[in-house]
């Protein structure tokens, strides 16, 4: 649920205290752990180490993520594939689709010369 606007959005005074110390165009990783604090302007520039659970995922702020959250741009869980017979064939699929070009490729190269 969205936080209410007359409240305005959550941003963690300490992760804003850091971005104020560092300098424009700074390439130190902020790390933070406050995945639900709100990018602000001040924020753009800034790479930020987010915690997924596991480790730091790099995010570097622009101007399309203020108003989002940090913890949108470092994903939590990873997504493998689904599994079965559908998704078997799908992959068989593909790699004849990859395959095929590049046979087609060295059919069409000229080889060595004979005499």
């Amino acid at each position: 649920m969205a936080r209410s606007l007359k409240k305005g959005p959550y941003i963690d005074e300490q992760l804003l205290s850091q971005v104020r110390d560092l300098k424009a165009g700074d390439r130190k990783i902020i790390k933070s752990w406050a995945r639900r604090a709100t990018i602000t302007p001040e924020m753009i520039g800034f790479n930020f180490g987010v915690y997924n659970g596991k480790d730091f995922v790099t995010v570097l702020a622009t101007e399309e993520m203020v108003g989002h959250k940090l913890g949108e741009f470092s994903p939590t869980t990873k997504f493998h594939r689904h599994g079965g017979k559908v998704q078997k064939e799908q992959e068989e699929k593909a790699a004849a689709a990859t395959s095929a070009p590049a046979a087609a490729a060295a059919k069409s190269a000229p080889g060595p010369k004979k005499k």
